[in-house]
């Protein structure tokens, strides 16, 4: 019955990784209409992105010291409210602030303070759940993220083409409804501590140790591997590639997230019989070919395809690192999972800033910024196999 009543918790645990898509996703949608509507350039586009993302690290930090302090319920509840409220600012202030970029970054920042809150909780919430099968759960219970991606893409690209890309503010409103809602659901579920307070490692614990060094490169590389790509598809297909702009969210990120989420549910459906380890080397590869076909190819369908197929490969890699991660270091907690996600998110900081940085100085040519951006699946891989050399301690 204990497990059972569970089950709740591990379904509003997968709609907050619902909403962290919707919250990382939905504006770089809008991205061109953002330059045509309020005359951005693409390096503020970049600085919309950083904001999202530093804010994410700075909470990241916080949540290491605070979280359990406050408790999981409280902080995951605040974390729903912050997206609710970001995601409303993102229309709303724009209309009354005349400075329409500085009203985007404050919207952004309530955006990634929520983000920052789901990455920081609902890991170790459902880790703490009596489940079996844990690697297979947290992968099941990322593949929510890239469902999110799906839907928030699929399903935006629906309402632009039938109601019209000039009524985009009403859809950020109706985003909002699914942040609301885990709201309410998380009031009620019950929630369990990964482990109690007196247990966990602090932060001078862990990072004086090497592994733990190690998995913090990984998360960082996997963070900037993957949305180096997703956060900047969009915009390479219409601006990059000449397509239109529903053909290009479809064959861009929209399946990019169907075939990482797929990826995802695939693992957890085997999870018995796939090496974690080799899984992620196997993933960082698929996705130095990936960028190699979406920067070289001289046809833009297939260069498309190359930008979805990372999906693939980024799919195992940070659900991955987080399951090592918690067999190796069991004491870790919630300080645990609040410094990988501090690095991961440094990886989705930097890895699409850099990119349209790069991107920028070669006359906003985003092939240049893939092409920099190749440096974060080779050192994830290297990374892999000092992890394979020197910590041989099986992680299942």
């Amino acid at each position: 019955m204990l497990k059972k009543s569970f089950k709740a918790t591990i379904t509003a645990s997968c709609l907050g990784y619902f909403t962290q898509a919707i919250l990382i996703n939905f504006a770089p949608l809008l991205f061109i209409t953002f330059q045509k509507e309020f005359g951005l350039t693409i390096l503020q586009l970049s600085v919309l992105i950083a904001t999202n993302f530093i804010t994410e690290l700075i909470i990241d930090f916080l949540g290491t010291k605070y979280v359990s302090k406050i408790g999981y319920r409280r902080s995951v509840i605040i974390a729903q409210s912050l997206s609710v409220i970001g995601l409303v600012m993102i229309p709303m202030l724009p209309k009354l602030l005349s400075h329409k970029f500085l009203a985007l970054e404050i919207a952004m920042i309530f955006c990634g303070l929520g983000g920052g809150l789901i990455e920081v909780l609902i890991s170790p919430i459902v880790e703490a759940c009596p489940t079996k099968r844990k690697s297979a759960i947290m992968s099941m219970l990322h593949s929510f993220y890239c469902w999110g991606q799906m839907g928030v893409v699929l399903l935006s690209t629906i309402y632009f083409r039938t109601v019209g890309i000039e009524n985009w503010e009403y859809l950020s409103l109706i985003w909002a409804i699914i942040p609301a809602v885990d709201l309410i659901l998380f009031c009620f579920v019950p929630i369990n501590t990964l482990v109690d307070e007196a247990e966990e490692s602090s932060f001078s614990d862990l990072i004086k140790q090497k592994l733990f060094w190690v998995f913090l490169v990984m998360m960082l590389c996997a963070g900037a591997t993957e949305l180096s790509m997703s956060q900047w598809v969009s915009a390479f297909a219409e601006a990059g590639l000449g397509v239109e702009k529903w053909v290009g969210d479809l064959l861009g990120p929209c399946l990019f997230a169907v075939v990482m989420g797929s990826t995802r549910i695939f693992y957890a459906m085997n999870s018995e019989r796939i090496g974690l380890k080799k899984g992620i080397l196997v993933s960082a590869s698929i996705c130095v070919a990936s960028y190699l076909v979406a920067i070289f190819s001289p046809i833009p369908i297939i260069s498309l395809l190359g930008c979805a197929m990372c999906g693939i490969g980024s799919g195992m890699l940070w659900p991955g690192t987080y399951s090592i991660a918690t067999n190796r270091l069991p004491k870790g907690g919630v300080p645990m999972f609040g410094l990988l996600a501090l690095a991961g998110d440094l990886g989705c900081l930097s890895g699409p800033y850099l990119t349209g940085m790069v991107s920028s100085a070669f006359g906003g040519n985003l092939k240049m910024g893939f092409l920099f951006s190749l440096v974060f699946p080779i050192t994830l891989i290297i990374m892999v196999i000092i992890l394979m050399k020197y910590f041989k301690k099986p992680e299942q």
